[in-house]
């Protein structure tokens, strides 16, 4: 059972309404209120009427181990941006923050001088905060449940196992960029705003960088001998709480005694950081889902979610969440790693897959009676290889089969409502 006018552009249409939809809770709060409930609500009872005719769930049921992997995977590689967001943090101190000015930014004064060019309404529409992180997840949500219309290729859990495991392998390489050289934030006024972290360096930083910060005779000589000459044995003492097993995380997590006795408690506090952190972790979700869309699905769905892209990546520059080069930079990280990743899913084949396994099987008898000329055999391969796929295709599915789809259905309805709630504030 297809659903063409799904197909041919409905998803589209339904994505864009959802935009649509919760921009009312800028334009009108009380009508968001009332309409984005409705419209979920919706959405959720639609997908669910149509798991009985869904004719996938053996496909689902094969890719569910690499979807749960890729799942693990993502959540290892978040914990591990954690952990490095609170480490270049916290490792210089808040003093450091306080008093290091932003990097000059050539996209920053661009817009600047584009604010003074452009008519009052266009500019009003480039500061608007049309569309945020939550939503290019929602969107790829809905990507993934509109196998359920054949909208775009089964499995569903293939796909979104692709979008895990590359954004786990970007948010890999995201955390080793930024640790790797500490940027000073867009807003100086970050860090003492929105944590409570030592203002003295870590002891580290005391030792190997803040004697050759500055002074470029010290500089110089600490490269002409490349070591540490300085000699810094009173270093100022941090406060260590007992993490038991945990404890090796303090001098990267470096607690106060406001912050409370647990190390999870901290990581949770981490959020986006107080320093550059290259490249955009908002800007990477974002293109994801645009790649994601337009390889799955495609049409002018498609062109209208790059451009939110693009809204968002001024958006982020303009509002000082990032330097121009963290959005470029995670522009072109995303879309070749998204590149990178077909052989987890990938649009391309599909429905033509399971006759073409057929035919392989049977390759030397069609070859040998077409040498024979033995057109009334071939006829037979081919008729066999037709009727196969039509029966795989009406043939029901098992209660193993129905018991696999309630939970996929309950498991990623959870996963929608957790992550609207945990991303709802961008």
């Amino acid at each position: 059972m297809r659903w063409p006018a799904v197909k041919s552009g409905g998803l589209g249409v339904v994505a864009m309404t959802y935009v649509a939809v919760d921009y009312l809770r800028i334009l009108s709060p009380t009508w968001h209120e009332r309409l984005q409930p409705v419209l979920w609500s919706l959405l959720a009872l639609v997908a669910v009427t149509r798991v009985p005719f869904y004719r996938h769930w053996s496909a689902e049921f094969r890719a569910a181990i690499s979807f749960l992997a890729s799942m693990i995977f993502m959540l290892s590689a978040l914990l591990f941006e954690a952990c490095t967001v609170r480490f270049v943090t916290v490792v210089l101190g808040l003093n450091w923050h306080n008093g290091r000015p932003p990097l000059p930014d050539t996209g920053q004064w661009l817009l600047l001088a584009l604010n003074e060019k452009l008519p009052e309404a266009v500019v009003e529409i480039l500061r608007a905060h049309i569309i945020g992180l939550h939503h290019y997840l929602m969107l790829f949500i809905m990507l993934a449940f509109s196998v359920l219309f054949e909208s775009v290729k089964a499995p569903g859990l293939g796909l979104g196992a692709r979008y895990m495991f590359t954004m786990a392998v970007g948010r890999l390489l995201r955390a080793i960029t930024f640790a790797s050289t500490i940027l000073p934030s867009a807003r100086p006024w970050c860090a003492s705003s929105r944590y409570s972290i030592p203002g003295h360096p870590h002891r580290w930083a005391q030792k190997y960088y803040v004697p050759y910060a500055s002074d470029a005779n010290a500089i110089r000589q600490v490269i002409e001998r490349d070591i540490a000459y300085v000699d810094t044995v009173n270093y100022t003492a941090d406060y260590r709480p007992d993490w038991g097993s945990m404890s090796f995380l303090i001098d990267f997590l470096r607690p106060n005694t406001s912050e409370g006795s647990s190390w999870y408690s901290l990581l949770k506090k981490a959020g986006g950081g107080c320093n550059d952190l290259v490249y955009s972790g908002h800007m990477f979700v974002a293109v994801l889902t645009a790649m994601a869309w337009t390889e799955a699905y495609g049409g002018f769905s498609s062109v209208l979610i790059w451009l939110l892209v693009m809204h968002s990546a001024q958006r982020e520059v303009r509002e000082r969440h990032h330097y121009s080069v963290d959005c470029v930079v995670a522009i072109y990280v995303g879309i070749l790693l998204w590149k990178m990743t077909g052989f987890i899913w990938s649009a391309k084949g599909g429905t033509g897959d399971s006759r073409l396994t057929k035919l392989g099987k049977i390759q030397g008898r069609l070859l040998q009676a077409a040498k024979d000329s033995d057109m009334d055999e071939v006829r037979e391969l081919l008729k066999d290889v037709e009727l196969g796929n039509q029966e795989s295709l009406k043939q029901g599915p098992s209660k193993v089969m129905w018991l696999f789809a309630s939970g996929t259905i309950f498991f990623s309805l959870t996963i929608v409502i957790l992550a609207f709630t945990w991303t709802s504030d961008g």
